[in-house]
């Protein structure tokens, strides 16, 4: 590739008229040109065209493997350590619960992304950060594995799997594992994980300079993710992320910025996992537990360390972090920088992590590679065996994340709770490691295998068995009667059925119609809801669910769940044919009702968006500091929308009233409630002109060129359909006369596939 840089050879690229920067995946690209673009593409990624697997029935060949015969090789591929990359204390079980840890540590509750469930560690930018430096190593080892099973188990299912076998050599008794996780073929282009520019190594104050690449004036964007000093207790973390930074899965061992303050760093330990669904006892149990296992390593310096995976040379094939010093692993392997074990027995689950940290004063030093850690003033105090010399033994390290676990007064409680009942302690990890490695996994109408638990966590948003029998046909069409015959409005009953369904998030397959959460706390008071209407729907609801049920003489029952779409449905029937179609929405019974003991309300207030454009709205005081129509792109993602579908449920919701406070915008209809493609007729006319109101530009008047008179309202997230040249041809298919009866048809299309995306016990995804 060096020849290239010879100007002779500028013509010889295969891309006929370009030079080699334009080349495919070179710059300048159309990013480069108009870097404030919406990029409508991201909703087109996990194509099944990128699939090789995309014809292949996962959950049958999944549950066709011998998983205890499959457990077995695992564990004892575990124990057998290979010559390139020598096992610590010749046992790769410790290395691989990092690696299973990591690949699900990235989940964060604020929009369900990240977490195990598609093997993204596999891909960048997460297989180049620094905080997953070596696991690349990791797997490579258990290929023999998966190249036996080739398809039957994906990588995302064996990473996880492998985690658990880990812990069960080294005597950790495993709450359970589920498979079911479907691998992603291509990086992920859609999650933001932070304004920070980054070149692969570990950020430290004292190397910002360095960090930034020669471009201080980035070091600003820094202050976005961590607000505030590092003692400053008001502090926040930018939405949506939960690592501290960029490029960790949670906090940086050393502290914030590497600053070896334990206080700073608990306070930056408890929002992260916060961020991350984890609660104090949790966070504690995870920390202790995990710690409980290997070393940390830090051997040589960072600054030696060769590039990340995504930039390693081709010879390299895919592993990063070639290390220069001695045989470049083994004792001289380099990982965080901070170097030694926690416990005298790193490969045996005990009490050893929190008794020495209890039992023992701890003095800060600094590891062979520099980095802030820490080891016992006791000059007796026990000492831990070398990973690799026999004989040698070396003494305890802590690191500043767990000298913060003992001087933070509520972290300290829990400790002391596990100290003195080990049997809780080893219960409370082996739930909190299940949580964490399942978290994003959704319904365990996903789950597989012969080793899930019976008993429901609240976490999984558990919804009862139905044990009734579902309404038929008939029963369809005698509902929608009675609830057209209630007089509630078209715009009511849509709005209640699209608050129930749209709140579902691809990503962690949380959220949906499904349970009827609508109807509890604390999704039934979001102002978004339009919550005073939407409890009238409901009681109406409730009514005839009593009606319905008191008169069947058998099992026959109807869920408020199955209800709120049913009107959902109705109620765009009567749109249609208001507007000359007649057309029948697609309806699939069989969803039931959660009660608010199932429900963690908490928990569930995260689902609660910020921003929706949907609705028309945002909420600037707690919303990203990004345009509203990007915001609303990242829902039509997580909706698992494509552009047509997005544009098309906008221009229906639009001309049936569905802004969250009745407003006007984007109301560019004389026949409110009347399914017509009028939005588009209108957004895409040249007999008005669009202008904003305020500098702002988040609200816009349209008038008419003629006489300059105000006709409609709009806001950026009606306007941009105009706007973006991918959505304006799409909206001028629509908006064109042939296209009224295609915008009905596809309306209906996309609204029944929003109502089913959380009906996992129907489909498979």
């Amino acid at each position: 590739m060096k020849d290239m840089d010879n100007p002779e050879n500028l013509a010889k690229c295969p891309f006929r008229g370009t030079r080699v920067g334009g080349a495919i995946g070179s710059k300048p690209q159309l990013d480069d040109w108009w870097p404030n673009r919406l990029q409508v593409e991201l909703l087109h990624q996990e194509s099944a065209v990128a699939n090789p697997l995309s014809d292949f029935d996962y959950k049958e060949a999944f549950n066709k493997i011998d998983l205890e015969q499959l457990k077995n090789e695992i564990k004892q591929l575990l124990v057998e350590s290979k010559d390139w990359w020598p096992a610590d204390y010749n046992n790769y079980g410790p290395q691989m619960i990092r690696m299973a840890w990591h690949s699900a540590g990235t989940y964060r509750i604020a929009d369900g992304r990240g977490g195990a469930g598609q093997a993204m560690q596999r891909f960048g930018p997460i297989n180049s950060w620094w905080d997953n430096g070596n696991i690349d190593k990791s797997r490579r080892l258990i290929w023999p594995i998966k190249q036996k099973y080739g398809a039957s188990i994906s990588w995302a299912d064996l990473i996880v799997l492998t985690g658990n076998c880990a812990l069960e050599i080294m005597n950790f008794p495993t709450f359970g594992y589920a498979g079911g996780r479907r691998d992603a073929w291509e990086p992920d282009r859609s999650t933001y994980w932070g304004p920070e520019f980054w070149n692969g190594k570990p950020f430290k104050e004292s190397n910002v300079g360095e960090y930034y690449d020669g471009h201080p004036e980035e070091m600003v964007t820094q202050k976005l993710r961590w607000k505030g000093e590092p003692s400053d207790p008001n502090r926040d973390l930018e939405n949506p992320m939960a690592a501290t930074h960029q490029a960790l899965i949670y906090v940086n061992p050393e502290g914030p910025g590497g600053n070896g303050e334990p206080r700073d760093s608990a306070m930056a330990i408890r929002e992260s996992f916060k961020r991350m669904a984890m609660n104090d006892e949790e966070t504690v149990a995870l920390i202790a537990g995990g710690h409980a296992f290997g070393k940390s390593h830090g051997m040589v310096s960072a600054d030696k360390i060769g590039p990340a995976p995504e930039a390693a040379p081709l010879q390299a094939m895919g592993m990063g972090w070639q290390n220069p010093e001695g045989t470049g692993f083994g004792k001289y392997t380099m990982t965080n920088g901070i170097e030694g074990s926690w416990t005298p027995d790193p490969t045996t689950w005990d009490n050893d992590y929190l008794t020495n940290l209890f039992k023992f004063e701890w003095k800060k030093t600094e590891s062979p590679a520099g980095a802030v850690q820490w080891t016992p003033v006791d000059e007796h105090a026990p000492k831990t065996p070398d990973a690799h010399e026999e004989g040698k033994m070396n003494p305890l390290m802590m690191m500043t994340s767990d000298i913060a676990l003992k001087v933070d007064p509520d972290y300290r409680k829990v400790c002391e709770r596990f100290l003195n009942d080990f049997d809780y302690f080893t219960d409370a990890f082996s739930r909190a490691w299940y949580k964490l490695t399942h978290r994003d996994m959704g319904p365990k109408d996903r789950y597989l295998g012969p080793e899930v638990p019976q008993e429901d966590l609240l976490w999984q948003d558990p919804i009862p068995k139905i044990d009734y029998d579902l309404i038929d046909s008939s029963d369809i069409v005698a509902l929608k009667r009675k609830i057209l015959d209630t007089g509630l409005s078209v715009s009511a009953l849509v709005s209640a059925a699209w608050s129930s369904a749209a709140i579902y998030r691809n990503s962690d397959k949380r959220g949906g119609a499904n349970g009827a959460r609508i109807s509890l706390k604390p999704q039934n008071n979001w102002d978004l809801n339009r919550p005073d209407e939407l409890n009238r729907v409901l009681e109406t609801y409730r009514t005839l669910k009593s009606d319905f049920d008191g008169s069947q003489s058998g099992n026959k029952k109807v869920s408020l769940a199955d209800l709120i779409v049913l009107g959902g449905c109705a109620a765009i029937e009567k749109a249609a044919k208001d507007a000359g179609f007649d057309i029948q929405v697609p309806f699939t019974p069989g969803r039931n009702d959660a009660n608010q003991e199932q429900t963690d309300e908490e928990s569930f207030d995260w689902l609660k968006p910020v921003s929706d454009g949907f609705k028309n709205y945002h909420n600037d005081k707690v919303g990203y500091n990004v345009p509203p129509e990007r915001i609303f792109l990242d829902r039509a993602q997580l909706l698992t929308l494509s552009a047509p579908e997005w544009t098309v449920l906008t221009g229906g919701l639009r001309v049936l009233e569905q802004n969250f406070d009745r407003s006007r915008h984007g109301l560019f209809t004389e026949r409110p409630g009347v399914l017509t493609n009028d939005f588009f007729k209108v957004l895409l006319s040249m007999d008005y002109e669009w202008v904003p109101q305020n500098d702002q530009e988040m609200i816009f008047d349209i008038k008419n060129r003629e006489n300059g008179n105000v006709k409609y309202t709009a806001t950026r997230c009606d306007l941009i359909f105009g706007s973006n040249a991918q959505l304006r041809n799409i909206a001028e298919v629509y908006g064109a006369e042939d296209g009224k009866d295609r915008f009905v048809r596809d309306f209906v299309k996309a609204w029944d596939k929003v109502m089913m995306l959380d009906r996992y016990d129907v489909k498979d995804d």
